[in-house]
């Protein structure tokens, strides 16, 4: 991931993590490189873990 993320097992909102997965498309033109790909992939991971923390926070 780029050097200006969280560490590993920080723990951050769905909206920050769709942030930077906005700001990857924006800085990428549209079109992943292999490596924007990679960061791609664990961000929608993060994404969809503090998804579900999410709900289960408000259940």
């Amino acid at each position: 991931m780029s050097p200006d993320s969280d560490p590993p097992g920080s723990v951050r909102s769905a909206a920050e993590v769709n942030e930077q997965i906005r700001a990857l498309w924006l800085r990428a033109g549209g079109y992943l490189s292999a490596q924007d790909h990679a960061e791609y992939e664990l961000l929608v991971i993060e994404w969809a873990e503090a998804i579900r923390s999410e709900i289960i926070e408000a259940a």
